[in-house]
């Protein structure tokens, strides 16, 4: 436990003994909400003023904090932190507003990368985390994440429980509050989430004489990502590295490498890192330009595991979408891979199902154990700096020598009827076409047909050994989702 991390003088509510009885007053007709359910794969996420708005987070806030409390060990705090999007200050305190007014001690930390707050979840006294960002997602969506007390994804069973309280189902006994909890901004705690991140590798490896490109995508990790790469000794050229919620991840960060393609070339850096806007997952780019994705990050870092012999019974564990390429090849090596359903939450859970220290997508969210419960795209980054340095060799040479791709292709097919988008699978003429692909490509490729639990869309994605038939199964099966469905 870090030694800052301690509670503020004063306890939960000082002096204070403000009586809240917030349930008796409470009405679900205060908000309005979907029928379908709210967490989707990665929390709360939607537009702002559509979904999101103030009411609905202080109503969050609320019941996260009595199902948090109701389910700890401790009457600990719960942390609270935010990415750079002009709704985040909003969100931040309804929600701080609701998680004091269910009796919990808040400690704000402002801007920060997701896994910071996770971090510092696990490390000190805390209950649970609530980080506000939507991810990946444009400036005017936002969305809120929730962790349990060990820094992990709120399980599925506690996610059902608050949403049991936002619909007026919670038994009222359960939402008394005698006392109110106090609100204290500690940003001074990012630091310790900072050191975390440069302790395992000080001592055994540094950066010098590498120079590295960081795309921060206007996003949570501006202020910390230059910082810990350079004090680990790498020359740093940033990219996009002001907190900007008006550009968060717009043509930039991990889903638009082009910027960072051209400026690693331009500065003929080693490599370069692009995250997203709240910094839980990360892309490279090697030294000619060349994406590396999340398969090849896994890759490489397993055998690396593997190679000092921790990664017990050689197992990764990453989603549906990851490339056959990458799963024959870490299965030549004596590896093994699950898959699981896309979301960093099912990865994290099959890896505790399984005893597994290494798991991901091929997006970028990569979880090991060794330093945390959740997808870190810093910590990532720097262990995959690390690597390179210690081998000696550039990335595209590691990449290059490691397993070749199957032609994957993906399109997102727009559904707005959230009926007709989730009956996907009764389609009758799309699952007669899904069949003939499968039977036509065999063991040299796979189909994947999916709902996006984050947008209104479709996901068809069509993997083969030969790029003609992934093309051409792709524009069959995307036509028949758009004849029938969209």
């Amino acid at each position: 436990m870090v030694s800052s991390i301690t509670r503020t003088q004063g306890g939960l509510n000082g002096s204070s003994a403000v009586v809240s009885n917030i349930a008796s007053n409470y009405s679900p007709n205060l908000i309005t909400l979907p029928n379908n359910p709210l967490f989707g794969t990665d929390g709360i996420r939607g537009r702002v003023g559509e979904l999101l708005n103030a009411p609905l987070a202080l109503q969050i806030g609320f019941w996260a904090g009595i199902v948090l409390r109701t389910h700890a060990n401790n009457s600990g705090p719960v942390i609270l932190g935010q990415d750079s999007r002009n709704t985040s200050d909003m969100l931040a305190m309804a929600l701080s507003a609701g998680l004091t007014a269910a009796g919990i001690e808040v400690w704000y930390l402002g801007l920060c990368p997701t896994p910071c707050v996770a971090y510092l979840t696990s490390v000190s006294d805390a209950i649970g985390g609530v980080m506000i960002s939507a991810s990946h997602n444009p400036p005017e969506d936002n969305g809120i994440k929730i962790f349990d007390g060990d820094g992990g994804k709120l399980s599925l069973a506690l996610q059902a429980e608050i949403e049991a309280g936002l619909r007026g189902k919670k038994p009222a006994v359960a939402s008394v509050v005698n006392n109110c909890g106090r609100h204290y901004l500690r940003t001074e705690l990012v630091a310790d989430y900072g050191d975390a991140l440069k302790q395992p590798l000080q001592g055994a490896v540094n950066l010098q004489g590498m120079k590295i490109v960081l795309d921060l995508a206007w996003g949570a990790a501006v202020g910390l990502a230059p910082a810990v790469f350079r004090e680990m000794g790498a020359e740093v050229i940033c990219l996009h590295n002001e907190a900007d919620g008006d550009r968060i991840n717009v043509n930039c960060g991990s889903t638009h490498l082009e910027i960072l393609q051209a400026a690693v070339k331009e500065h003929k850096a080693n490599v370069g890192f692009a995250f997203d806007g709240d910094a839980d997952r990360v892309l490279a780019v090697d030294s000619t330009g060349r994406q590396v994705n999340g398969d090849y990050i896994l890759y490489l870092w397993g055998r690396h595991l593997k190679q000092q012999q921790q990664l017990p019974d050689n197992l990764i564990v990453s989603t549906v979408m990851a490339n056959l390429g990458f799963e024959r090849a870490w299965e030549k090596l004596g590896g093994k891979l699950i898959r699981t359903a896309v979301g960093d939450q099912y990865v994290q859970a099959e890896m505790l199902r399984h005893g597994g220290m290494l798991g991901g997508e091929q997006s970028g969210h990569i979880l090991c154990r060794h330093y945390g419960m959740t997808g870190d795209g810093l910590l990532t980054a720097l262990h995959i700096a690390a690597l390179i340095k210690e081998a000696g060799v550039e990335l595209h040479e590691m990449v290059d020598q490691s397993f070749q791709t199957y032609p994957q292709l993906l399109q997102n097919v727009r559904v707005l009827d959230r009926d007709r988008r989730m009956a996907w699978k009764d389609c009758e003429p799309l699952q007669k076409a899904i069949a003939q692909a499968e039977t036509a490509m065999g063991d040299a490729g796979r189909i994947l047909v999916r709902v996006s639990g984050t947008e209104p869309v479709i996901r068809v994605m069509v993997e083969a050994a030969n790029a003609e038939l992934a093309h051409h199964w792709t524009n069959e099966l995307v036509s028949q989702v758009q004849q029938h469905l969209g």
